[in-house]
């Protein structure tokens, strides 16, 4: 199995297709990119999206989610599903409060290369840890959506798939500018979580919901 660069290794400016293209020289045919978006939110799922790119078919432009605008992402997540093979999955509000939200974005992983069309033979998981059931052979790559375009894409498809659900959710609980903050504990969120009170949506095992209860 070829070596995976280390977390230490100086980042490059954009991520690139240099560690998948060392896996593929070892022999794994497809390469799965993962990444969650929503592990900070006070409210909504976690969302993690799992991409394998076309070597012959690499999309330019591909950033980390959080470098790039929000009409840049929806150009690029187009892009990536036309050309890639791609997996969206989810832990709701409920088993974020029973697991935790490092072990609910983990299984949100699972689901997310569990709902690919083939299982890949190696998985990159941007963060330090590895989720149990995926299947197959696996790296974690801290910052890893700042190395590897796969994950980059994942980020990219997991951002933009999971504003949208805070979009739903913020025309049928308005008031809590979920269209604009995703959710996260803005002031004017955490404002509005003090007048407005707590949602179906909200999750309970963090300490700010936790302590309005």
């Amino acid at each position: 199995m070829p070596v995976v660069p280390s977390a230490i290794d100086i980042l490059p400016d954009m991520p690139d297709y240099s560690v998948e293209r060392m896996l593929h020289a070892g022999g794994a045919r497809a390469v799965a990119g993962v990444d969650e978006a929503g592990r900070g939110p006070l409210a909504g799922p976690v969302t993690a999206a799992a991409v394998v790119l076309d070597a012959k078919a690499l999309p330019s432009g591909i950033n980390d989610s959080k470098k790039l605008a929000p009409k840049a992402r929806v150009r690029l997540l187009k892009k990536i599903i036309a050309d890639a093979q791609v997996s969206v999955a989810h832990a709701s509000v409920e088993e974020i409060d029973r697991l935790n939200i490092l072990h609910a974005s983990l299984l949100a992983m699972e689901r997310a290369v569990a709902g690919l069309r083939r299982t890949p033979c190696h998985v990159l998981i941007d963060g330090n840890m590895v989720p149990r059931c995926l299947g197959c052979d696996a790296t974690a790559l801290v910052k890893g959506d700042a190395r590897s375009l796969s994950i980059a894409a994942a980020s990219i498809l997991a951002k933009v798939t999971r504003d949208r659900i805070m979009e739903d959710l913020a025309r049928e609980f308005p008031g809590y500018g979920w269209e604009r903050n995703a959710g996260y504990p803005t002031k004017a969120h955490r404002e509005a979580l003090a007048n407005l009170g707590v949602t179906p949506h909200h999750r309970r095992s963090f300490r700010t919901v936790r302590e309005l209860l």
